[in-house]
């Protein structure tokens, strides 16, 4: 049995000795509160940058010297980075003779749950050495069950069916239960997926293998069928820690529940102001309810913050104070004072990438920042492109992180190859990739045949396609799509409009218009319809930078074809000689460009957040969903203000290029919101009187303010 550790009153810093002593040095009274609290259910909110890992260490080290056995303290934390500095951390702490003896449990829940299947497998019907499968595995085992269902893949893709049944586990469905779960306006696919689902976990069983979501979801199913397994992997620890709890998905807390159920020795650390990821299954209820769900439960918040200045912090406050249901706390920087966050306003995108970027090249230049030491933020991955280009441009070496190049998205892709097709049909990689995208009729065996007349005649895939169709040997729906085709190359023959008139951009939508692709882009994702229109803002990414390319190539070229091809040698020499560069260039010498979520978690002395108006952050599908999604959005512009440590710069534009025209943007209310002015939004957001209303109503006026 643990002992009672000593009310916070009883002992301080200076009183502790061995491990729990050095632990607690220099700790400040909130965080000694934290780590002095007796056993049982401890929420401690810990604000950005208030040291809540050194809390959590501190606070293990306490629980040792209390008595406990370090190898009955379990903390779990959700990321393989944090674990390790954790271990490295305790092991620091605690000393070598405690580590030698028996160290503390530390590691994500993913790997907890692994080490809980190991010893009861069995029960569950899975062999005691079952294997966990990668991505790819999981994709040539999702093949094989739509196969053995006749599913062709232009109804349903492997990555689609894993997908879904992704989804169906977080959310704890069963395979019998996910055709229930299904609306009466849900289309066929989703049916052949709940199907899909049950073969792939039969399968899954029979081949004795596990995928990365079935490690939750069978310990989740081990805890709930069997109460004696559920009880012996609890009765192995006498206390939980819980880091960044404010990410755990359902599953996830009902499995932490189960462990602590009996002892109560329950600590959660987290911050309800930076609860991001409900789009991957995380409740923020959870800790909102934490004192509901364990009566007693004490909290302690942590305010004070040591990585920000006060300029910087008190914007922070003033944006989170909005959010409507949250832990009332308020940051107190420790730091010296620095500048008050700047607003940068651009005209559009191409300014502000110009402006953001040169802001950052004159401090490198000056030496006021360490390239590791910058990051522009933006909320979506299409907002990455200006950025990309300009850096380039610059020679300012950059690291995408958190996402893919925007040159190497697939629909970036897809769109590339429709323009190459245009300017030139027998480029045989470019009519590869679109042949039959959207689906047209031309099958992959009609392609692998073309392909190889072409070879024995020394002609492209294009002209072997239509002497294929010219001499009655394809069918009549492979027809049907080479004529589809060969319509895109007369919609690019079609006169254009005059200069200065842009051309080539309503020429793209009207060859994307042609061939349905948007439609492609829907039906292919009619599951997850935010993720349809972040791939078509990338597309609409690509028009606008076909648009700016054919701006700055006049006068000297007016030739369509021309501007297109130049358009496309551009991009190749950029993303070729990026791909050169990154090789010769260490990864922590470069400028971080990120989206917010992939942001969390870390700090940088300069921060450029950019793209702040209404439609991008708050993102348009929050707009329309609520104060809850807009609350997730304003704490998202949270983290992104809390990453910055000196210098803050909140960026926007007056307009943005949608297909050649320039579209008005609005400045996002965030920024009225941390700049102390809510009220200026409030009141641009109104509707304007209408001055003649009280003539036809008869209804006095209201006076003027």
């Amino acid at each position: 049995m643990t002992a009672a550790a000593p009310t916070p009153a009883a002992e301080t810093p200076a009183a502790g000795r061995g491990a729990a002593g050095s632990a607690a040095t220099g700790l400040n009274d909130a965080q000694r509160d934290a780590v002095f609290a007796p056993p049982g259910p401890l929420l401690v909110l810990a604000g950005a940058g208030t040291g809540k890992t050194r809390v959590v260490i501190a606070r293990i080290a306490h629980l040792v010297r209390q008595g406990a056995r370090p190898d009955r303290i379990l903390a779990v934390t959700f990321t393989n980075k944090a674990a390790r500095e954790m271990l490295s951390r305790a092991g620091a702490i605690l000393g070598r003779r405690t580590a030698a003896a028996a160290k503390p449990e530390i590691s994500t829940i993913h790997s907890l749950c692994v080490r809980i299947l190991r010893r009861h497998a069995a029960r569950l019907g899975y062999p005691d050495r079952f294997a966990i499968i990668d991505r790819g595995e999981q994709e040539t085992m999702a093949r094989r069950v739509l196969k053995d269902l006749r599913v062709p893949e232009a109804v349903l893709r492997p990555a689609d069916l894993l997908d879904r049944a992704s989804r169906w586990k977080s959310r704890g469905i069963r395979p019998a239960a996910a055709c229930d779960t299904l609306s009466g306006d849900a289309d066929d696919s989703w049916t052949l997926a709940a199907a899909g689902y049950r073969r792939y976990q039969e399968a899954l069983k029979t081949a004795g293998a596990v995928d990365f979501d079935d490690l939750l979801l069978l310990v989740d199913e081990l805890f709930t069928s069997c109460e004696d397994a559920r009880r012996g992997e609890a009765d192995r620890f006498d206390h939980l820690l819980v880091d960044e709890y404010q990410d755990t998905s359902a599953i996830q807390e009902r499995i932490v529940g189960a462990l602590a159920r009996e002892h109560r020795s329950l600590c959660v650390v987290g911050d309800d102001d930076q609860s991001i990821y409900a789009w991957r299954g995380a409740e923020v209820s959870h800790i909102l309810d934490f004192q509901r769900r364990w009566p007693g439960a004490r909290v302690v918040k942590l305010e004070e913050n040591y990585r920000s200045t006060p300029e910087i912090i008190r914007a922070a406050n003033l944006l989170i104070e909005h959010n409507g249901r949250r832990h009332g706390k308020t940051l107190v920087s420790t730091v010296a004072s620095g500048v008050p966050p700047t607003i940068l306003q651009a005209q559009d995108e191409t300014d502000e990438a110009r402006r953001v970027v040169g802001d950052l090249e004159s401090l490198l230049r000056e030496r006021q920042v360490d390239p590791a030491e910058a990051v522009i933020l933006v909320r979506t991955g299409e907002q990455t492109r200006p950025f990309e280009q300009d850096l380039r441009r610059r020679g300012i070496p950059y690291a995408l992180v958190g996402s893919r190049s925007f040159f190497d998205r697939r629909e970036v892709k897809d769109v590339m190859a429709f323009l190459r097709f245009l300017v030139d049909p027998d480029d045989d990689l470019a009519l590869s990739r679109i042949a039959n995208l959207p689906p047209r009729g031309i099958s992959s065996g009609v392609v692998q045949a073309a392909r190889a007349a072409a070879a024995t005649d020394g002609t492209s895939l294009w002209r072997a396609l239509t002497a294929m169709r010219d001499g009655g040997r394809l069918s009549a729906a492979a027809a049907g799509g080479i004529a589809r085709l060969e319509r895109l190359r007369s919609l690019a023959a079609a006169a254009p409009p005059a200069p200065p008139a842009s051309r080539c951009a309503p020429l793209l939508r009207a060859v994307l218009d042609d061939v349905g692709y948007r439609a492609f882009l829907d039906k292919d994702y009619d599951d997850d319809p935010s993720e349809a229109e972040t791939r078509w803002a990338c597309v609409e990414e690509v028009a606008t930078a076909l648009d700016e390319h054919e701006r700055a190539a006049r006068p000297h070229d007016t030739d369509q074809a021309t501007i297109v091809r130049g358009f496309l040698d551009a991009l190749v020499l950029q993303v070729t000689e990026e791909d050169r560069f990154e090789k010769e260039k260490p990864r922590n010498d470069v400028v971080r460009l990120m989206t917010l979520h992939a942001a969390k978690g870390l700090e940088f002395d300069c921060v450029w957040m950019v793209g702040l108006e209404e439609g991008l952050l708050p993102h348009h599908r929050a707009l329309g969903d609520g104060l809850q999604a807009i609350d997730e959005e304003r704490r998202l512009c949270y983290v992104g203000v809390t990453r910055a440590k000196r210098r803050l710069v909140l960026a926007l534009c007056l307009t943005r290029t949608k297909w050649g025209k320039a579209k008005p943007c609005r400045p996002s209310r965030f920024l009225y919101e941390l700049t102390g002015q809510p009220e200026k939004f409030r009141e641009h957001a109104e509707p304007k009187p209408d001055p003649h209303a009280a003539a036809r109503t008869g209804k006095p006026r209201r006076p003027r303010r």
